[in-house]
């Protein structure tokens, strides 16, 4: 068994981000990174993605993949970042170019903007392989909560990314841009048909509302058993129904409008502007 991972957990977006490498070669993967943004202050920083490269450097590890499991709303992407420190590739699922499309009209970003996914390295095909020194990895295309959304599989390792979370808090949201609760079935369906003993490493989770402590760690058998939106007794009509109604809900990511747009560029910012600095758009309602 030549697999290993280390988890880095963000309490301040709740975002885990998964270190995955064979033991034997020390090549490594890296998925789901995080770029500090200071929202107010309108400043970036890079501690998270820094500690992340210091794990890396100090076991001897070679970065072949930065992975994105999707396009993410609430938080800032550390990829090009990441690849500029350590080398590797970012990739990303074929999906990608549905969500570039819908924000490049979003944002209203013009042709300085290229909708073709010319910004990652790779985009993965659903059933796509590939190796990190003795793993093999296969991409599993799981749309639903975006259309960009991959589940990484790794012997029986899944990194599922926003389609579970925990068993006790449930399943993604499926309101954004190119979200469907359909869709999410399907996709949910496809991770609970992998052997039980996968183990399952979620993208986030929130404590359960504070009633336990942070955890990114499960089961494919725990989720068949008892996740409380999506389990192997749950119809898809009865789990639209859910999704529809617990949706309509929620508020909006905090960090949606400045993520986004730079989670469709591979991490990165838009290009500077004629002063040297680099400017986010905000698009507003009209009154």
């Amino acid at each position: 068994m030549y697999f290993a991972v280390k988890t880095l957990f963000d309490s301040k977006t709740n975002n885990a981000t998964y270190v995955v490498w064979d033991t034997q070669s020390k090549n490594c993967l890296i998925i789901d990174s995080l770029l500090n943004l200071d929202l107010a202050a309108g400043k970036i920083f890079t501690e998270a993605a820094d500690n992340l490269i210091s794990f890396i450097t100090e076991n001897g590890l070679n970065a072949q993949w930065i992975l994105e499991t999707h396009i993410h709303a609430d938080h800032l992407s550390a990829a090009s970042y990441l690849k500029q420190k350590l080398g590797g590739r970012i990739g990303v699922s074929a999906g990608v170019l549905e969500v570039q499309r819908h924000f490049k009209t979003f944002y209203g970003l013009g042709n300085e903007f290229s909708s073709d996914g010319s910004q990652f390295d790779h985009l993965f095909a659903d059933g796509e392989m590939f190796s990190v020194g003795n793993l093999e990895v296969k991409v599993m295309h799981t749309p639903g909560h975006t259309p960009s959304c991959a589940t990484y599989v790794i012997d029986e390792n899944a990194f599922t990314g926003d389609t579970f979370f925990m068993p006790d808090s449930g399943t993604a949201r499926c309101d954004f841009p190119g979200g469907s609760p359909k869709e999410l079935y399907k996709s949910l369906r496809k991770i609970l048909a992998l052997p039980p003993e996968t183990r399952q490493f979620i993208n986030h989770d929130y404590g359960c509302g504070g009633s336990r402590d942070f955890c990114w760690e499960t089961s494919v058998a725990e989720q068949y058993r008892s996740n409380v939106h999506m389990n192997g007794k749950t119809t898809e009509d009865q789990f639209i129904s859910m999704r529809r109604e617990r949706d309509s809900t929620l508020a909006v990511p905090r960090l949606i409008l400045p993520a986004i747009q730079v989670n469709i560029r591979a991490g990165n910012l838009p290009a500077a502007d004629q002063n040297g600095k680099h400017y986010l758009r905000i698009p507003i309602n009209s009154l």
